[in-house]
């Protein structure tokens, strides 16, 4: 069954009108993604490689856990449900920033959180096909090697930048 979604508007406002995730994809109408930057206590950034049997993105590499945000739910919210489904961990990360990325499947809104996880997780082999610990170096190197998905370039750029100007 597909996700629920809710639209948005451009200023990231909910509409009260819920739609199945691949309409809101094909009408290219506004919805909420949340993702987040998993590092570990060393300052190293977990990428995976996404499992072929999904849908959208199969084999691709990504710098962010995530998925879409559901009916009634914040950022925060899904970005955690999203870590536990995945990568079987119980967090709430921090709500970093949100933006409109248009360089996915369709427009939508993205909710870039950050955490800090222990090194070793239990990825859900349904989702996750491989999973790594790299550098921020080594990332850089990576996202222009290896072909990852649109969201993962466009929200590791814009992380990093975030980061500097925290600084």
């Amino acid at each position: 069954m597909d996700e629920l979604a809710e639209r948005v508007d451009h200023q990231d406002r909910v509409l009260g009108v819920v739609v199945s995730r691949w309409q809101a994809i094909r009408e290219g109408w506004l919805h909420r993604v949340a993702v987040t930057v998993c590092r570990d206590e060393h300052g190293r950034i977990l990428v995976h490689r996404r499992s072929e049997q999904l849908s959208r993105f199969p084999g691709l590499y990504e710098v962010v856990i995530g998925g879409a945000v559901d009916v009634g739910e914040s950022y925060e919210r899904a970005a955690g449900r999203e870590l536990a489904e995945e990568l079987g961990l119980r967090v709430l990360p921090r709500l970093l920033f949100t933006f409109l990325n248009r360089s996915g499947l369709s427009p939508h809104w993205l909710g870039v959180h950050e955490t800090v996880v222990p090194d070793t997780v239990a990825a859900d082999p349904d989702e996750v096909a491989w999973h790594g610990w790299l550098t921020e170096p080594e990332v850089r190197s990576a996202l222009l090697e290896w072909r990852f998905t649109p969201d993962s370039h466009e929200a590791f750029s814009r992380y990093l930048a975030f980061r500097t100007a925290q600084s």
